[in-house]
């Protein structure tokens, strides 16, 4: 039960979950959203198709509603059950290996007072298991989903959010038929771009409106230690190039790959300048970093020709 005395935003975090292997971090998680003040009105933990671990965290996280989906499996599906058992007009989504700093939540709704916002998120920062590899450009942190150099350094308008932190209006969500289950990830299967479709889908619904980025709402994600190696960055980087072939087929190359031109034609090139001088002054671990950004940038345009040509063929 929630003190009388603490106020409360009209707001329900959802984290979904489905490995009873992130135990710790789903606990650390439910306690970082316990602690904001305000708190939200509701919490839903949404276990996807695992019944053990919906069993343990009703046994042992007090102060949540555990909800197991019946959606498709995927992390798709269990958004979408979260959205649909959600009690009020904003639903935040926290990832289940991800820490809320203090004020996360009430930063994260703080931009709806515009009156043109119909989804929001925060700043997500990589929380390294041994430190930041020297060899990781920060411009391909999305790989470990965070946020990345390209996005709004000081917070803005955005296409669409990270989804490791991120808000929308409930019922616009449902209204447009809320997460896409043939878009994202399931299980270990490293896919995405799930919140990129449906954040196309939610600004088209309505003249004017938009989706902002704050830089003031702060989660730390943890980056495991499977995640810190070159093998994890190129898998990732080929099925994010996967998974946006499949956006844009579902909703154009305009709104599709705005972002991404932009990274490939600004972005990227400011970044090997910037490595390139760096190496010059002698700092040789730019000259690793180099090679994995145009790696990054060739393997994931690999990923969305070889998506483009499956869709075209009807093999996708």
């Amino acid at each position: 039960m929630i003190p009388g005395d603490v106020v409360e935003l009209p707001v329900t975090v959802v984290i979904c979950a489905y490995t009873m292997r992130r135990w710790e971090t789903i606990s650390a998680g439910i306690d970082s959203v316990l602690g904001q003040r305000p708190r939200p009105a509701q919490v839903l933990l949404v276990v996807d198709h695992n019944a053990d671990l919906a069993r343990r965290a009703r046994d042992e996280l007090p102060g949540v509603e555990v909800l197991e989906s019946a959606e498709p499996q995927g992390l798709s599906g269990a958004r979408n059950a979260g959205l649909k058992a959600a009690k009020h007009p904003v639903t935040a989504f926290l990832d289940d290996d991800a820490r809320a700093r203090p004020g996360w939540l009430a930063s994260l709704v703080r931009p709806y007072e515009r009156g043109d916002i119909v989804a929001t998120g925060g700043r997500v920062e990589p929380w390294w298991p041994k430190g930041r590899p020297s060899w990781f450009p920060r411009e391909f942190d999305w790989v470990v989903g965070c946020s990345y150099v390209g996005l709004p350094a000081d917070g803005g308008i955005v296409r669409n959010p990270i989804g490791a932190s991120m808000s929308l209006q409930t019922q616009l969500a449902l209204d447009v038929g809320g997460f896409d289950t043939g878009v994202g990830r399931v299980a270990n299967r490293p896919a995405g771009c799930e919140e990129t479709e449906l954040s196309i889908r939610l600004a088209a619904a309505r003249p004017g409106a938009a989706i902002y980025y704050t830089t003031e709402s702060v989660v730390d994600h943890h980056v495991s230690a499977d995640r810190v190696r070159y093998g994890y960055f190129v898998r990732r980087c080929w099925h994010e190039g996967l998974s946006k072939a499949s956006v844009v087929q579902l909703s154009g190359a305009s709104a599709g790959l705005e972002r991404e031109r932009r990274q490939a034609a600004v972005v990227i090139p400011r970044a090997f300048a910037r490595e390139l001088g760096e190496l010059l002054r002698g700092h040789l671990f730019a000259l690793p970093r180099m090679a994995v950004t145009a790696s990054g940038l060739a393997v994931t345009a690999a990923g969305y020709a070889t998506g483009r040509v499956k869709h075209m063929t009807g093999k996708a």
